[in-house]
């Protein structure tokens, strides 16, 4: 539970002084019920005592004030908590999506390309939006229902008597405390297997979507779908039990309220019996006690939930483990005079594995050079440019930019850029996905940089940089897309520009265009590219072949 309490308190300091209008509110709406219920109740029994002579002696319009002033004002308080605590709890969970985000900047490369995938990503979008119920469903609602408790306690033992005021704090405390601790312990185990059962029936459900196709053609549409069959029944069993043991509670926690107020009922009796107590006040206990029953309705269903909340503070307050790349000490041997990148003698391996992929590999780049990395899939350039970028250890050897070893230099990212296989573009204009790599970007160095990778009729034809694109970079072709990227990349005008795999998914002549357009954009750059394919070879100045030195065990 400690997790729990982590994101109660990331998510108040979010959004600090909404939040405690919001808590504020919610108490206010509990107690002007208690005390709308409690006057009432008193006014009824007031009047009625008097009989006849109440339109003489009895004075009814500040009461009639009062039951008038205290329900439009819960119903005022009830909008204005909904409103300020949802507003602060979404934009609390904005902030709490930032600070996932910073965190995830701890995990080592691998560890993210894991999370790309749709399980990952569906499984942290549920996660952050099944804490919103930390603050709504749970920690306002307790505190409301706490302090409600005890405004009412001290009204009553003011207004009635010691032992009803007793009665109805102590029965509504430990009756109503043991059933909802009782519904959170039973709850656990069944809500999380609920969210288990729904996360994989999502993902299963988008995978049978998009490989339908494939699924029909060899036959095993069935098959998925018994799969996704099972595990519907799976989540329906789970969530069939939370709602047996929401109703179980349901009904003992309506036994709790009838019990307390039927003990506020006969002492009140007792009382007026005895002379000790007003009759019209003795009503104020018997209707407080039935009003407080509204501070446990809220409570039910956040503990019902509180093992899926409990799981997804878990994952998201989750610590990276460390992967701190070694700090090697100045090279022994003087660096190659004037090179960009230079690589020593280095061996890597996949992280995980003890079979090295490439051994003893070394190769130097200039300013205004490009060399090409060949190799077959799977030889270990994607592993060899995570490397190079810093975003990987090497098993033995070193790599130095500008003559200092990467993993220990001081301005890396403002000197080395890697694009990827599998780059993200986002949702929004044109512009402003390439303004990602340049804030303060103008149009005309945007422009230059579309035309420098041949894309500036493509943007000009979809109306310019305004051009919005959906999720993804939703809206532009592979190879749109692909050079939208490089686009985005070059205005960053680095010294080393690591590309793996640049023109996958062009023709040949785009491709050419591409690359030449890319080094007229960055003449004195070094490149270096992880290539398979003729025209990245040919336009390169040098060519390495890795094949040379994959490690033979």
């Amino acid at each position: 539970m400690r997790q729990l309490w982590q994101v109660l308190r990331l998510l108040w300091k979010a959004e600090p002084w909404a939040m405690w209008r919001g808590a504020a509110l919610a108490v206010a709406v509990l107690g002007m019920g208690a005390a709308l219920l409690g006057l009432s109740g008193w006014f009824i029994t007031a009047t009625g005592i008097a009989g006849v002579a109440v339109g003489i002696a009895f004075d009814v319009f500040r009461p009639s004030a009062g039951v008038r002033f205290l329900a439009l004002g819960r119903a005022g308080a009830r909008y204005g908590e909904r409103l300020l605590t949802h507003d602060a709890t979404l934009r609390a969970l904005a902030r709490l999506r930032v600070t996932l985000l910073a965190r995830l900047e701890g995990y080592a490369m691998p560890d993210l390309r894991r999370l790309r995938g749709a399980a990952a990503l569906t499984r942290i979008t549920a996660d952050v939006d099944a804490l919103d119920g930390v603050v709504l469903r749970l920690a306002l609602p307790v505190a409301a229902a706490l302090i409600t408790h005890a405004g009412a306690f001290v009204a009553l033992w003011a207004l009635t008597s010691h032992a009803i005021a007793a009665s109805v704090a102590l029965g509504y405390l430990i009756g109503g405390g043991v059933v909802l601790w009782r519904v959170g312990r039973a709850t656990l185990d069944p809500s999380s297997r609920a969210e288990t059962a729904m996360q994989a029936l999502r993902q299963g459900a988008i995978g049978l979507f998009r490989g339908r196709r494939e699924a029909i053609l060899q036959g095993t549409l069935p098959r998925w779908r018994a799969g996704l069959d099972a595990t519907e029944a799976e989540a329906r069993a789970a969530m069939d039990r939370l709602d047996a043991i929401d109703t179980g509670a349901g009904m003992i926690l309506s036994a709790i309220v009838a019990l307390v107020t039927a003990s506020a009922f006969a002492l009140a009796g007792l009382l007026v019996a005895r002379d000790a107590l007003d009759p019209a006040l003795a009503a104020i206990g018997v209707f407080v006690a039935l009003a407080l029953a509204e501070t446990l309705v809220p409570l039910r269903r956040g503990m019902a939930e509180i093992g899926r909340m409990r799981d997804a503070a878990a994952r998201v307050m989750a610590e990276p483990a460390p992967h701190a790349l070694p700090q090697r000490s100045s090279p022994a041997l003087p660096a190659v005079p004037g090179a960009v990148l230079e690589v020593r003698n280095l061996s890597l391996a996949r992280p995980g594995w003890t079979r090295l992929l490439l051994h003893d590999l070394s190769f130097h780049v200039m300013p205004g050079e490009t060399l090409a990395l060949r190799g077959e899939s799977g030889v270990g350039k994607s592993t060899l440019f995570d490397v190079l970028a810093g975003l990987a250890p090497a098993t033995a050897g070193e790599a130095l930019l500008l003559g200092t070893p990467v993993e220990s230099h001081g301005a890396l990212r403002d000197t080395l850029l890697l694009v990827p296989q599998r780059a993200a573009l986002l949702s929004g204009t044109i512009f402003e996905n390439l303004a990602l790599a340049a804030p303060g970007l103008s149009e005309d160095a945007a422009w230059a940089a579309l035309r420098a990778v041949a894309l500036g009729d493509d943007i000009a034809a979809r109306g310019g940089l305004g051009a919005v694109l959906g999720e993804g970079g939703a809206g532009l072709s592979g190879g749109q897309a692909r050079r939208l990227v490089l686009a985005r990349a070059i205005l960053r005008r680095p010294a080393l520009l690591l590309l793996d795999e640049p023109t996958e998914g062009l023709d040949g002549a785009t491709a050419r265009q591409v690359l030449a357009g890319i080094r007229d954009f960055l003449p004195q750059a070094a490149i270096v590219t992880a290539s398979h394919r003729l025209a990245e070879l040919e336009t390169a100045d040098h060519v390495l072949s890795l094949e040379s030195y994959i490690h033979v065990s």
